[in-house]
C-alpha cells in the first residue's frame, strides 16, 4: 500500500490502487455511514482520543468517495455554482484525493454542534490551526496548506487531512512542504550501515518504500556477505551518484588461507584445498600496494557481450574474464592467525576485494578466500557517520545535502548569474575554477554543478 500516493488535478487515481484499499465503515458527524482506509482510520482514532483529552472534539465529515459519488458531488456543484466554481473547489472524478481512502475532512464540535457549511468551517480557522501542530505525530499532513495554493491547485482547507504515515509526515512538516513538493523535489543522501545478508538493492528498495520515492540509487554495490558504508542518494541527489562512486573506498577484510572457491569467498563452492605451510604473508600483502590489471570475478554484474558474468557462471559457461586497472593505495595486516589474517586496504573505484584476496592467495601458493568484509569508508565518509536500516526506519538518522559530501568550491551568485545557471548557460570563469564548482543562490539553494570548459564554465548538473 502506497501511503504517499499523489492524486491531484494532474495525477489520476489508478484502478488497481482502488481495488487494494481495505476500507473500514464508520459514521460521519451526521450519523451517516462513511468509509476510511484501515490504517488511516486507526490513526484518526488515536488523534481523536488525543484531542479529546485536550477538550477538542472532532468528527469526520467526509472520507472515501467512490468515483460515482465524486461525479454526483462535482455535478451538484456545477448545477449550484457553475463550472468555474466547481473546478476551483471540487476535484474532477478520478482526480480526487478522497478516492484513496487516505483523506479525511474533519469537523470540530463547538457549543455542542458541528459546522454545517463552509462559512462556518472557515470561522473555526483558529481552532483548526491549534490541531495542525499535532498532525505529524499521528501520520497526517495538512493536505492543502495556506500559501501553497499555486502548487496544490486548491484553496487553503484547514480541515482536510491526509494520512501518509508518521515517517513521511514528519519530513513534510519539518521542511514546510506540501505533498506535491515532497514527491517532486525532496532529495538527500543517507549513509547506511549495510548489514550482512542483504543486497544493496534490498537496501535501496526498503528506503524507496519508506520514503515513498522511486528515484533512489546507491554509489557502490556491496555483496550480501559484505557490510558497512553504503551511500544512498534520494531524488535529485541521484544526479551525483557517479561522483560519489568515484571516491576511494576503505575496507577491512578477513581472509582464510588454504582454500579456493568459485566465488572467491566463503559462500562459494570449494574447488581446491591445500595445506597452509609457513608463508611470508607480510611481504606478499605489502607488494600489492600498487596499480595493476585486476581480473573481474565471474560472480559479478559486469557485462560481457551484453550478458552479466554471474549469468555465465550459473549456466556453467566459460567466458574470458575482463580486467580492470585498479590501484591499491594502502594495505596493511591488522591481525594474523595460523590459517587466516585480517587486513585493511584503501582502493580506487572498481576494485574487487574478493579478487585482490584471490590474487594474494595465488601468490602465496596456497589459495585464499574472503570470509568477511566491512566497508569502513568511502571518500571522506566513515562508518561512524552511518545508520542501520532499523535506525532510519525509527527516525534516528541524518539526511545529508549534496553539498555536504562533495568537496568542490561553493559560490553564491547574483540574480543575473542565477538566471544563466537555471537556463543552463555558460558562465565566464572569473573565479579561476580548476575542475568543478557548486553554485548557490542568495537563499543557499543549490542551483547547479558546473565544470571547466576552456575559459568558461559549463553546466554539469542542474538542480532546478
Amino acid at each position: 500500500m502506497d501511503y504517499s500516493i499523489l492524486v491531484n488535478k494532474d495525477n489520476k487515481i489508478k484502478s488497481n490502487y482502488i481495488d487494494r484499499i481495505n476500507l473500514i465503515k464508520t459514521k460521519d458527524v451526521e450519523g451517516i455511514d462513511v468509509f476510511v482506509e484501515e490504517k488511516t482510520y486507526n490513526a484518526y482514532l488515536d488523534l481523536k482520543n488525543f484531542l479529546f483529552e485536550k477538550n477538542i472534539e472532532i468528527g469526520i465529515s467526509s472520507a472515501y468517495r467512490s468515483i460515482d459519488e465524486q461525479i454526483n458531488i462535482y455535478n451538484d456543484f456545477i448545477n449550484r455554482y457553475g463550472k468555474d466554481y466547481a473546478d476551483k473547489y471540487v476535484a474532477i472524478p478520478e482526480y480526487s484525493e478522497h478516492h484513496t481512502g487516505l483523506a479525511i475532512d474533519i469537523n470540530i464540535k463547538i457549543d455542542d454542534k458541528y459546522p454545517s457549511n463552509n462559512n462556518e468551517l472557515m470561522a473555526q480557522k483558529k481552532y483548526y490551526e491549534d490541531i495542525h501542530k499535532y498532525l505529524k505525530d499521528f501520520g497526517f499532513i495538512l493536505r492543502y496548506p495556506e500559501g501553497k495554493e499555486d502548487i496544490t491547485g486548491y484553496p487553503y482547507e484547514p480541515w482536510h487531512y491526509r494520512y501518509v504515515g508518521k515517517f513521511i509526515a514528519n519530513i513534510i512538516s519539518e521542511n514546510n512542504m506540501c505533498l506535491e513538493e515532497y514527491k517532486s523535489s525532496f532529495s538527500g543522501i543517507l549513509i547506511v550501515n549495510k548489514e550482512k545478508g542483504c543486497t544493496s538493492f534490498d537496501i535501496v528498495n526498503r528506503i524507496s518504500k519508506l520514503f515513498g520515492i522511486k528515484k533512489i540509487g546507491h554509489t557502490g554495490t556491496l555483496d550480501p556477505l559484505a557490510e558497512g558504508v553504503l551511500i544512498v542518494c534520494i531524488g535529485q541527489a541521484t544526479k551525483v551518484v557517479e561522483l560519489l562512486t568515484a571516491e576511494d573506498k576503505e575496507y577491512i577484510a578477513k581472509v582464510k588461507l588454504g582454500l579456493k572457491t568459485d566465488t572467491y569467498d566463503i559462500e562459494g563452492k570449494v574447488i581446491e584445498e591445500k595445506l597452509v605451510e609457513d608463508v611470508n604473508i607480510e611481504d606478499i600483502v605489502n607488494s600489492y600496494k600498487k596499480t595493476y590489471m585486476q581480473e573481474v570475478p565471474i560472480y559479478s554484474a559486469v557485462k560481457v557481450n551484453g550478458k552479466k558474468l554471474y549469468d555465465y557462471a550459473r549456466e556453467n559457461k566459460k567466458v574470458k574474464l575482463p580486467k580492470k586497472e585498479v590501484t591499491i593505495k594502502e594495505i596493511e595486516i591488522l591481525d594474523k592467525f595460523n590459517d587466516s589474517f585480517v587486513f585493511r586496504t584503501l582502493v580506487t573505484k572498481g576494485c574487487y576485494i574478493r579478487s585482490l584476496i584471490n590474487d594474494i592467495g595465488n601468490d602465496l601458493g596456497c589459495g585464499a578466500i574472503m570470509t568477511s568484509l566491512i566497508r569502513t569508508k568511502q571518500g571522506n565518509i566513515s562508518i561512524d557517520k552511518s545508520y542501520t536500516i532499523s535506525d532510519i526506519e525509527n527516525g534516528n538518522y541524518k539526511m545529508y545535502k549534496i553539498e555536504d559530501l562533495l568537496d568542490y568550491p561553493k559560490i553564491i551568485v547574483d540574480s543575473e548569474e542565477e538566471f544563466k545557471i537555471k537556463n543552463g548557460m555558460k558562465i565566464f570563469n572569473k573565479w579561476k575554477i580548476k575542475d568543478k564548482v557548486m553554485f548557490f543562490n542568495k537563499h543557499n539553494k543549490l542551483l547547479g554543478i558546473y565544470e571547466v570548459d576552456n575559459q568558461k564554465l559549463r553546466v554539469w548538473k542542474n538542480f532546478n
